[in-house]
């Protein structure tokens, strides 16, 4: 099993990686299959047709198409629902994280495109192609898809976006008309103690998050996406990512970070509605009711440091045996954590829920290798995702605690940080992304 970083625990309730859903993977038999992705109607030119209140034309393009498998069983998600898919959905294998800055000040230019980006999400979800496809387009014009889907299944592919504080308010300048919707819980991060942020790597007025079980897949969401949103969005940065290191499936064994640790074994599962209303969705009459909150934040892990660390430090700072994954003192990887017998300053021990008042975040992080740095070292770690009913109560009081006091910030460093407003789910066919936020 690939193995993932660690940072808050959520069996632990931090922030840290989120494991493997061995239950919700696709059962996909045999090789890549032939999957006919050319069969939409009703879309025009290099970008998506979708009229600035006619979101609903995209139901009827996308339910015109056909799809052809040979032999297998394609599975996809559901685009449509209270709440975004990609957030209790049973965890991909492979992620494709993107954040983009607005280029335009133009409302109506704005809501155009995500009702675009909508449409174009509904299709890929379900292994449709964009618009008219990939081939058979005329000649001289680039065609709607960019093609390197082409013959493969939907992969379980999600989408979900979420919206920064900056698409609010930047420079002092309501940009949208949306200034007195943003939400009290989109709240800016504070510092941390030891953060060495990239102003290059952090924040962002949008982002889009791609899960799949086909790397191929989720990039090529990203990019579809990115082409439609040329000259109204640029992107501000992006994260590849592989191994999930936390699961919302029930039961499921925990996967392994790149230190080789089990990390957050009680996370949020799919099937758990009390906790999800508690702990993840957002409340109240607004646009985000049924919504949540995303923190996302890029650890750098300092692998060759860690690799020369004795085992029973290395159990010591994290709070767990290394080979079952047990607490310290416990003999199975679920027991019950004894809490007094680990490490005060132990990973495991800081971020427990019993340790912050029953603090609770859904995790879905994912690890990252991007090469080298100048010195040789590998530029590995986390890529830590939590989605939480209110950040002020979750995140932020958690992390202040980790940052200060975690033993394991010998060995980890935040580097990159954004946080987001997530909205509800699309529902019908003339909904789109954010429609509460612009009505």
């Amino acid at each position: 099993m690939t193995e993932k970083p660690d940072v808050p625990e959520q069996d632990e309730a931090a922030a840290a990686p989120s494991d493997d859903d061995s239950g919700a993977a696709v059962a996909e038999t045999g090789a890549r299959r032939g999957v006919s992705r050319r069969a939409l109607i009703g879309w025009t030119g290099g970008a998506l047709a979708v009229g600035a209140g006619a979101a609903g034309g995209v139901a009827a393009a996308v339910g015109g198409g056909t799809e052809t498998v040979a032999n297998s069983t394609v599975t996809s998600v559901p685009f449509e629902g209270p709440h975004q898919a990609g957030i209790v959905t049973p965890v991909q294998d492979r992620l494709h994280f993107v954040t983009f800055d607005v280029l335009t000040d133009d409302r109506a230019k704005l809501v155009r495109l995500l009702q675009q980006w909508t449409a174009a999400a509904r299709a890929m979800t379900q292994g449709q192609p964009v618009g008219k496809g990939a081939v058979d387009g005329i000649p001289e014009a680039p065609p709607d898809d960019t093609g390197e889907a082409l013959g493969l299944p939907p992969a379980n592919l999600t989408l979900t976006i979420g919206f920064g504080p900056t698409l609010f308010v930047k420079d002092n300048k309501d940009r949208f008309g949306i200034a007195a919707k943003r939400p009290v819980a989109l709240a800016d991060l504070p510092p941390f103690p030891a953060d060495n942020l990239d102003p290059n790597r952090s924040g962002g007025d949008i982002c889009v998050q791609a899960c799949a079980d086909d790397p191929q897949v989720a990039v090529h969401a990203i990019r579809n996406l990115a082409r439609i949103g040329f000259g109204t969005v640029a992107v501000r940065w992006s994260q590849l990512g592989f191994g999930k290191t936390s699961s919302t499936t029930p039961d499921a064994q925990t996967p392994r970070n790149l230190f080789g640790f089990k990390d957050g074994t009680r996370n949020i599962a799919s099937d758990e509605t009390s906790r999800q209303d508690e702990f993840v969705w957002a409340d109240g009459s607004d646009w985000m009711a049924g919504g949540s909150y995303l923190v996302a934040r890029r650890i750098r892990m300092h692998i060759e440091t860690w690799d020369r660390t004795g085992l029973g430090e290395q159990e010591t700072v994290i709070g767990r045996t290394k080979g079952e994954g047990a607490p310290m003192g416990a003999v199975k990887e679920h027991d019950p954590v004894p809490l007094k017998v680990l490490d005060e300053r132990s990973h495991v021990r800081l971020s427990h829920p019993d340790s912050n008042d029953g603090i609770t975040i859904l995790r879905r992080g994912y690890s990252f290798v991007d090469g080298s740095d100048g010195l040789g070292r590998l530029d590995a770690g986390l890529f830590f995702l939590a989605y939480q009913r209110d950040p002020r109560r979750g995140f932020i009081p958690l992390q202040q605690k980790l940052a200060s006091q975690d033993r394991l910030n010998e060995y980890i460093q935040h580097v990159g940080s954004a946080i987001f407003a997530c909205p509800p789910g699309v529902r019908g066919a003339d909904d789109y992304w954010g429609k509460g936020l612009f009505a």
